[in-house]
């Protein structure tokens, strides 16, 4: 009886060239997922966003982070303008204040000089004397002292249309607090992309 030769084993190339294929695929896979994720993450589109951090824009100021008051000097920093507070606007800026007072830190600045122009329809002048606060870091100062001619020129034009009403009562001296606010905010606006610019309050305040 003759022996019978055995069949040769076929090698498992076909198997193992799958798995290899399949490695290659996952490390691919992986790869990418982690490579989208950093992506992600720079771009500010997961982990809080470190791009909006970076914008260029203002920051609001927490209390907790402010500094010590006279510490920049140049009338910024802690001291606080006569007159009573405009009503603010809300140029993406702190919310109201609560019970326990302003959630973040304001910055002063005083104009230097004081701003003379004559009431509308009247034979009486006004003298005043302007300052301003700002939660926000001191960019807004600095946009605001780059600027200072066109924001003097805005300040001068909204007294211009201030009335004798205005200026003789307490009621009417907010409401011009506010027109300055907004004059000195649009101003910055269109120079700078950005207002700030939270109250103006009177230094000084003279009618003759």
């Amino acid at each position: 009886m003759s022996d019978k030769s055995e069949a040769p084993v076929p090698k498992k190339k076909g198997k193992m060239g799958k798995m290899i294929i399949g490695g290659v695929a996952l490390l691919v896979l992986v790869g990418g997922g982690v490579g989208a994720g950093v992506y992600a993450s720079s771009a500010g589109l997961i982990g809080g966003g470190h791009a909006a951090a970076d914008d260029g824009k203002p920051k609001l100021i927490p209390k907790s982070e402010q500094k010590s008051a006279g510490a920049e000097g140049d009338g910024e920093g802690g001291g606080h303008g006569g007159g009573e507070d405009a009503a603010p606007e809300n140029h993406g800026m702190a919310p109201p204040a609560g019970e326990g007072g302003d959630r973040y830190a304001s910055t002063y600045y005083a104009l230097e000089k004081e701003f003379t122009a004559n009431l509308q329809d009247s034979a009486h002048f006004i003298q005043v004397g302007v300052a301003v606060s700002t939660p926000y870091d001191n960019s807004v100062i600095d946009h605001l002292k780059t600027n200072e001619i066109a924001v003097r020129s805005a300040i001068l034009m909204a007294l211009g249309e201030a009335t004798e009403d205005e200026v003789f009562t307490a009621q009417g001296k907010r409401k011009l607090q506010g027109e300055l606010a907004k004059a000195i905010n649009a101003t910055l606006k269109q120079k700078e992309g950005f207002g700030g610019i939270g109250n103006v309050y009177f230094t000084s305040f003279v009618v003759q």
